[in-house]
């Protein structure tokens, strides 16, 4: 049976503003003093008034300019009733028809397919509700609501129906979540809920008949890990495929209502929970209590400042300099303050793909190991560049550049910060300056062959392997000697 995966996500960011969307309470996690960061705004109590935190609006427009949405100069807010515990005043203040953004895109690729364009139908803004707490022990204990977080400003983004697989679908929540932390609107923070989606999947399958058909959408909610997204994706394409295949129902039979389900990561397999409220349920109804808000130009002008090149432009820009496509994801994908760095690298040195071997390799790999962000690297961007312009310009060999790289580290865990000047004194220190002198560098092959005749012996025999004995000890007496030159060298003296 043929089909097609058809999938929308609906992403809920909490932004990084110091008080809440619409009272003066903190927004942080806090999960160890629950229901501590409240007041009568943001629990609902009567005579309570809203106030729009401006900063709030500011960077929701700032995201959405950056997923190419045009930005509404009149916007209102709107009352979406529900009756939840974890939401006091039995509505949330949120956006309906008129939105401060839509029509926009954001690009995602899954590992080596074709870059696709993926439509954002709308980007609005809305309160958070609190959190319920449910004993899961099994021994029927209490139900307990956290309001400390009702009322956090919140930003859903919703795209169209354009993702085909779960794959796509977890490689668009990743670009969107490496987007948002490139502009710093949000830490994004899973495993604190600063970042959830929900994910509307269906199938339209080709029947014998020719027809094609489409099961009914199913909604599944709050997953908030990347290998959740896809994982609970696949598994509700294989349920819905039987499903169809027992039954036959298709969205819009009699009686086939949209459908909310959960994910259950534990038992991989999704839940239903209830059927799909549509807008008429949430009986929407301007908020009385808010005014409009109009945008004027000055003001877009001003928030453009604020929007950085993203994350698919800038592995495009990246490639064009000479990088491999897999070279500028791993700089990129480190996040933007570390694509900034090996930037300035790449800049000072004027060599792309020797800051990008450094950057991937030996950068990375110490922060690994020191468990550190490019922001606490003991060696400035300054520094490495000037170590790497040494062996772009034949100072060093890319062996003594290890050599001093390792060293400056070293130092800087002793306490002594790392300077450009330093390197310099290193290379008069450990004699790792390349040696130009011919007459050197044969004296040293010749004590290093009337040492080692055995190898000399076996390379005459036929193993050219054998000269890497010779080589050693060459590069042993003369730290800056270049080991290419060296083999060539040795080869030419024994094959003369």
């Amino acid at each position: 049976m043929q089909y097609e995966v058809v999938v929308g996500l609906e992403v809920h960011v909490q932004l990084l503003t110091k008080s809440k969307i619409f009272c003066g309470c903190a927004n942080k996690f806090n999960p160890d003093n629950p229901n501590t960061q409240t007041c009568p705004v943001c629990l609902g109590l009567p005579g309570s008034l809203p106030v729009l935190n401006a900063e709030a609006f500011r960077l929701s427009c700032i995201t959405a300019m950056a997923l190419n949405c045009e930005i509404a100069r009149f916007t209102k807010w709107d009352r979406k009733q529900y009756y939840y515990p974890d939401l006091p005043k039995g509505y949330q203040i949120s956006q309906y028809d008129l939105p401060f953004s839509e029509h926009g895109w954001i690009e995602a690729q899954v590992e080596d397919g074709p870059v696709r364009k993926i439509r954002i139908l709308r980007a609005h803004l809305e309160e958070d509700a609190g959190k319920n707490i449910h004993d899961e022990s099994g021994r029927g204990g209490d139900s307990k609501v956290d309001l400390n977080r009702a009322g956090t400003p919140l930003l859903e983004i919703v795209s169209q129906p354009d993702i085909r697989s779960a794959a796509e679908a977890k490689a668009c929540l990743e670009e969107l979540h490496l987007l948002l932390t490139f502009l710093g609107v949000s830490d994004c923070n899973m495993q604190e809920g600063s970042l959830r989606c929900d994910a509307n999947v269906n199938l339209h399958i080709q029947t014998e008949s020719g027809d094609k058909v489409a099961t009914p959408i199913v909604e599944i909610k709050n997953l908030n890990t990347f290998r959740g997204v896809e994982a609970a994706i696949e598994v509700e394409v294989k349920r819905q495929l039987e499903e169809f295949k027992k039954t036959g129902r298709k969205l819009g039979d009699p009686g086939v209502e949209k459908e909310t389900r959960g994910w259950d990561a534990e038992r991989n397999t999704t839940f239903a929970q209830r059927g799909k409220e549509e807008a008429a349920d949430y009986r929407y109804f301007p908020d009385p209590d808010l005014v409009p808000v109009v945008v004027s130009e000055e003001q877009l002008t001003e928030w453009r400042t604020f929007v950085c090149e993203s994350p698919s432009r800038r592995r495009r820009r990246f490639q064009e300099a000479g990088l491999s496509a897999y070279d500028a994801e791993v700089i990129v994908n480190q996040g933007r303050e570390f694509a900034d760095y090996y930037e300035r690298v790449a800049d000072a040195i004027g060599d792309a793909k020797q800051a990008a071997n450094w950057a991937t390799q030996d950068v990375l790999r110490t922060l690994n190991d020191k468990q550190q962000t490019i922001d606490d690297f003991a060696l400035s961007s300054d520094v490495l560049a000037a170590l790497l312009k040494r062996i772009v310009d034949g100072d060093i060999t890319v062996k003594s550049g290890r050599e001093l790289f390792a060293a400056l580290i070293e130092e800087a865990d002793d306490g002594q910060a790392a300077a450009a000047s330093r390197i310099d004194e290193l290379i008069e220190e450990r004699g790792l300056k390349v040696v130009n002198d011919t007459g050197a560098l044969d004296a040293a092959i010749d004590a290093a062959l009337a040492e080692s005749p055995q190898a000399v012996e076996d390379f005459r025999n036929g193993k050219q392997q054998a000269v890497g004995a010779v080589i050693g000890k060459v590069m042993k007496s003369l730290k800056g000697a270049d080991p290419k030159q060296v083999r060539e060298r040795i080869i030419e003296k024994l094959s003369g």
